[in-house]
């Protein structure tokens, strides 16, 4: 009998090495090998490597054909707007997430609701044909044209879509299927690689559209090799806090739409809603009268304007003082702090300064600079900014306030929201007045401090 030869595959890339290595020789990640069977030469079949499509002879790019893309809604608008519309025709999608945040529940509503006008298969390999029965009877679904099917072998699979021949199929989820032709358990860089290709493969062959449900790793990113979103078309994550009953779905890759689109929804005991004015959610905790270290911004999310409350507190560090952000970056927190103490005369250097954007969202766009720096500015002084009063606009190293894009939105979103003050960049001032909102265009930050001083 023959001994079982082992290898060594990367998590991260999904390179091989034929023995244990602290860093991977491909992508130079550390501690990312893991060990591995060796698959036979002979466990390849004939159908792994066939291409995505049938060949076609070379042709000039403007000569070919190209329409644009039929979309079919979900149900759900939330997830309509994250996916740029809806399903696409043969379209694949990865969704990832924490345990429990809601996947599952997600798209069992979506198959639902996509059940009454084609054919939708449900696949689960995480639980029984019972207990998907019974969350959806939880969530008050009939279910009527919706098939379930329990199984986690890929071939099985890949055959009942082939009799079933569905126009939407979800597999819930992808680190439970393995293959025959691997020898390598469900879960390995191998076998998670494989069975997407192979599914994928499928998907634009029947022009069925497959939804893939992916686990995270506790760094919170998707579990297998990179690989994997290199493949599908589309790539969500769900995010949220335990704590909190809401949740963002946020687009990280789309073929078919719009990057960086989130949709928001509510977690209620009839499942995930859709949530049509995010603003007012992230808005709803604020105070009945202002207090010193807040300041509303308005962000934009893809296409969405949402405003964001940024709070703010300055205390008394001693000699190491902390600078801490949650939801922004804080490197970029001890950078405006450096730029506020020269160019404004504002020194928090024996303070601690905490920040922290409310509702769990994440700002990664530089048009929060001006309403961190005017909340830290008022958490310092003890005084609070007016009331209605909302800033937006990004602050250089020489104190400069540029301009964000898209700025008349953000205005006219803080106007329908009752917003009567803004601190905005000169560049962004509207050339038309919008009513119910007052405007004070700045060039420089010590005349953002200025115009606050005036205003209070």
């Amino acid at each position: 009998m023959s001994k079982t030869k082992s290898i060594y595959v990367c998590s991260q890339c999904g390179g091989t090495s034929p023995r244990w290595l602290g860093q991977c020789p491909h992508c130079k990640g550390w501690n990312t090998l893991e060990e591995s069977v060796a698959e036979a030469p002979a466990s390849a079949g004939k159908n792994r490597f066939q291409a995505l499509a049938r060949s076609q002879p070379v042709a000039t790019l403007s000569e070919i054909e190209a329409a644009d893309v039929a979309r079919t809604p979900t149900g759900l608008e939330e997830l309509d707007r994250v996916l740029g519309g809806g399903i696409v025709e043969g379209g694949v999608v990865l969704i990832g997430g924490d345990p429990g945040i809601g996947k599952s529940t997600l798209l069992l509503q979506a198959a639902d609701a996509l059940s009454t006008a084609m054919k939708v298969l449900y696949v689960t390999g995480e639980e029984s044909g019972a207990q998907v029965a019974l969350r959806a009877r939880r969530l008050g679904l009939a279910g009527k044209a919706l098939r379930v099917l329990a199984e986690i072998q890929l071939e099985r699979i890949l055959a009942t879509i082939e009799t079933e021949q569905p126009d939407f199929c979800v597999i819930d989820s992808i680190q439970t299927l393995y293959s025959d032709q691997l020898a390598s358990a469900p879960g390995s860089v191998a076998q998670v690689r494989e069975c997407a290709a192979q599914l994928t493969r499928t998907a634009k062959a029947a022009g069925c559209t497959i939804v893939l449900v992916g686990h995270v790793t506790k760094e919170g990113a998707l579990a297998g090799p990179r690989v994997l979103e290199h493949i599908v078309d589309t790539v969500l994550y769900f995010e949220g806090e335990t704590h909190s009953s809401f949740r963002l779905v946020r687009a990280i890759k789309n073929r078919f739409g719009a990057v960086n689109e989130i949709g928001v929804f509510a977690m209620t005991d009839k499942g995930l809603k859709g949530v049509s004015n995010p603003s007012a959610i992230f808005l709803s905790t604020q105070a009945s009268e202002p207090v010193p270290g807040s300041c509303v911004m308005v962000t934009l999310e893809g296409t969405r304007p949402l405003l964001v409350e940024i709070q703010a507190l300055v205390d008394s560090g001693g000699p190491s003082p902390r600078r801490l952000s949650v939801g922004l970056e804080r490197d970029r927190l001890a950078m405006l702090l450096a730029v506020l103490h020269r160019h404004a005369g504002i020194a928090c250097l024996d303070q601690d300064v905490f920040v922290n954007a409310v509702g769990g969202v994440r700002i990664s766009e530089p048009a929060a600079d001006l309403a961190v720096m005017l909340a830290i500015r008022s958490s310092l002084a003890g005084r609070p900014l007016p009331r209605g009063f909302v800033a937006f606009g990004e602050v250089g190293l020489a104190g400069e306030v540029r301009p964000a894009p898209r700025g008349q939105e953000r205005l006219k979103e803080a106007a329908k929201l009752g917003f009567s003050v803004a601190l905005v960049p000169k560049a962004n001032a509207p050339k038309k007045p919008i009513e119910g909102l007052a405007i004070h265009p700045v060039e420089r930050i010590e005349q953002a401090i200025d115009v606050l001083r005036g205003l209070s």
